[in-house]
């Protein structure tokens, strides 16, 4: 099945590893870390540049949502 992550974004949902709530997870240097590192590696996409509200971590890239992860878990089943 394929999930709308908002614009003209969408995935295969067998893709995706986790999706994250970005406020809270970010609180966590662990998580800012990761992002970090993800973005000097080029791998995140941005879906579009309104206010993040998750973040999605697949196989080979992160995606940046405004879309929130109650809604993408929804769209999922």
């Amino acid at each position: 099945m394929f999930i709308h992550l908002g614009e003209d974004t969408v995935i295969n949902d067998k893709e995706i590893i986790g999706v994250f709530d970005i406020d809270t997870s970010t609180v966590n240097k662990a998580t800012r870390d990761y992002l970090s590192k993800a973005e000097k590696d080029k791998r995140v996409v941005y879906v579009n540049y309104d206010l993040p509200k998750s973040f999605i971590v697949c196989d080979d890239k992160v995606y940046i949502s405004p879309i929130n992860t109650s809604t993408i878990n929804k769209r999922s089943k």
